[in-house]
């Protein structure tokens, strides 16, 4: 299902992935099959940042692959291909996360990979500790699920803002885009998530200094 970053890269380069729209509106299947494997990884990717789980992200995203090839004729190419499949994405997330809290069942973002290039390489996490030593990692595995509870209890568009920009490393405009926000709107936004992120953890590292 995968393919290496090298090879997208190459493909990236020599068929943009309007030429590959263009050919399927036109007939040609085998267009929409590179468009999957040009995408999928950052796809399932995104899935696994709102779900955390590795089944529903991958369900999620054979989800989102088949409501694109049903309304790729809605794509006009206003944007990056990219960051409409991104909203796409971001929108069934939304809608699948939306159900699961209907039926109450609990839910957070996963902050344990580090984000990833669309050239395969890592970029660093704002959000998530720095790989543990063996010695402080119960204490790292602790904290980081308090993070994910804190997270989750944020404004959903906060939330949003912060796994985008801080979790899976996408800049301020690309963020904005996905969203369809204004890029100084993000940045407003995002400052007032991260302050508000930081007084939950503060404060409920001083409570539990209070019980020790």
């Amino acid at each position: 299902m995968a393919e290496s970053a090298a090879s997208v890269a190459a493909t990236s380069e020599v068929e943009p992935d309007l030429e590959l729209v263009e050919r399927f509106l036109a007939g040609d299947r085998g267009a929409f099959e590179q468009i999957v494997l040009r995408h999928q990884d950052r796809v399932v990717r995104l899935c696994f940042r709102f779900l955390d789980s590795h089944q529903r992200a991958e369900e999620a995203a054979q989800e989102v692959f088949v409501k694109v090839f049903r309304n790729l004729d809605r794509f006009r190419g206003d944007s990056q291909f990219s960051t409409w499949l991104y909203r796409v994405t971001i929108n069934h997330c939304r809608n699948v996360h939306a159900h699961r809290s209907r039926r109450r069942e609990r839910d957070h973002v996963s902050l344990d990979a580090a984000p990833v290039r669309e050239d395969g390489t890592q970029r660093a996490t704002e959000l998530s500790d720095s790989a543990p030593t063996a010695e402080d990692e119960l204490l790292a595995e602790e904290r980081l699920q308090q993070l994910r509870e804190e997270l989750e209890m944020l404004d959903p568009l906060w939330r949003e803002i912060l796994i985008l920009r801080d979790v899976e490393g996408f800049s301020y405009e690309e963020t904005a885009a996905a969203l369809s926000l204004a890029a100084g709107t993000v940045k407003s936004r995002i400052h007032r998530a991260r302050t508000e992120l930081r007084r939950r953890m503060l404060k409920r590292a001083t409570r539990g200094q209070d019980r020790g």
